[in-house]
Parts: structure tokens; C-alpha cells; sequence
């Protein structure tokens, strides 16, 4: 008995490293921690309300991704991303997810694209509530689910990659100035065009909403931005 509860502690633990990695994750995509400062693993789990051993783990992960990097004896420092690396990022979503939007179009059935409903009336739900977190894990979920039915895992794996690498700034400005209910309502167009079977529509619908995706990065990294929240710990 006592190596099962071993086991069950280690996986207590792996859970919590990702719940941690999770709630980070979306503080830098949201912009809460500040690109180029430096973070103690102290310091983080004093705001998530954890110890710093999983915060420590779960920012390993992230410099795994390319997200942060170790400072010896500080902490983590977040990565900068440049103009041009957004425009490189935007570019490769660009040549991967615009055809392949066109291609699940006409192969896809109305169940599977339905089903996703739910998650693209989230994403406008979340954005009409001022739910960035929210926001920003349901469209994740959307367009990985989406770009799942061409039947590809790599694709979806780099996409999501991607995704992570470029992610959004100061969405809390934009948040407040109201320019994420239209891009969050894209996702029920794209979802209808495809419904409508019109494949061309659709392409032309993804291709917009990258381009706005891309406009709201420049407006927004000049955006404040503030401390990791308390309220990102209340998951954990």
C-alpha cells in the first residue's frame, strides 16, 4: 500500500505543477507579467497561494517552450518577443491554418463543426464579461478542436506551439477600450461559413481574423500591464 500512496502523491503533485503552469500561461499570454522582468518562484507562489517547488517546475516547462528563461539566483525572466517575430508567427498561422480551414470545410460534418458552438459563444461570453483568462482558454480550444477534425496531430501541435510563443499583450487595455467582442465574434462567423459549406468564405473569414489577431498585439504592447492576480490562484 505504501508505493500506491506514493503514487498518489506524485500525481497530486503533477497536477498541481500543471494547474501552476496553467494559471502562468495565461498571465503572460493575458500580458499580467511584464516581458524582460524578472519573477521569483517565491514571489509567484506567495501570489498563487502555493509553494514555490511547482511554481519552479511549472516555469521550468515554460522554458522549455521558450516562454521564460532561468536567471541564476532571481528567478525566471519573461521573453520578449519582437515585431518580427509576430509577423513571422502570423505568417506560419497563416500558410498552416487559412487552407486547412478550407480543406476541414469540405470534409468535416455539421455534427463535429456544431459541436464546437458552445466553445465559439464562450469566446464572445468571456469577451463581453471582461473574462480574459476565459477568453483566451476557449479560444485555444476552439481553433486546436477546429484544426483537430483534418485529422493531423503535428499540425495541431505546432499551431498550438505557435500560439504559445506568440502570445497576446495588454489585453486588459483592449479589454477596456472594447475591441475583443468583434474579433471574439469572428468565431461564430467562421463557424457558420463553414456550416454553409462555403469554403472560400471561410479561408477569407480565417485569414481576417489572423490579421486581426495581429492588431491587436501591436495595439496592445504599449498596453500596462500589472501583477499576477490573486484570483489566478483560486483554481489551484
Amino acid at each position: 500500500m505504501g508505493d500506491l500512496k506514493q503514487h498518489s502523491l506524485i500525481k497530486a503533485q503533477e497536477r498541481l505543477r500543471d494547474q501552476v503552469g496553467h494559471a502562468l500561461r495565461a498571465a503572460l499570454i493575458a500580458g499580467e507579467l511584464r516581458p524582460g522582468s524578472v519573477y521569483s518562484a517565491p514571489g509567484l507562489a506567495a501570489e498563487l497561494g502555493v509553494s514555490a517547488t511547482p511554481v519552479r517546475e511549472a516555469m521550468l516547462d515554460l522554458a522549455r517552450e521558450g516562454l521564460v528563461e532561468p536567471v541564476r539566483n532571481k528567478g525566471f525572466r519573461i521573453t520578449e518577443v519582437s515585431e518580427r517575430d509576430l509577423d513571422q508567427f502570423t505568417e506560419l498561422r497563416t500558410m498552416i491554418e487559412v487552407p486547412t480551414i478550407g480543406r476541414i470545410t469540405k470534409i468535416a460534418t455539421a455534427g463535429q463543426l456544431e459541436a464546437l458552438r458552445p466553445v465559439a459563444e464562450e469566446i464572445v461570453t468571456s469577451a463581453r464579461e471582461h473574462n480574459l483568462i476565459g477568453y483566451l482558454e476557449a479560444d485555444r480550444r476552439f481553433h486546436l478542436s477546429l484544426l483537430a477534425l483534418a485529422g493531423n496531430d503535428r499540425l495541431v501541435e505546432t499551431v498550438g506551439d505557435l500560439r504559445k510563443r506568440s502570445r497576446l499583450y495588454g489585453l486588459t487595455g483592449l479589454d477596456e477600450a472594447g475591441k475583443l467582442v468583434s474579433s471574439a465574434e469572428e468565431h461564430i462567423e467562421l463557424l457558420d461559413l463553414m456550416l454553409s459549406g462555403d469554403a472560400e468564405a471561410a479561408q477569407e473569414c480565417m485569414l481576417r481574423h489572423l490579421g486581426h489577431v495581429r492588431s491587436l498585439w501591436a495595439q496592445g504592447r504599449d498596453e500596462p500591464v500589472g501583477r499576477v492576480p490573486g484570483g489566478l490562484g483560486s483554481g489551484l
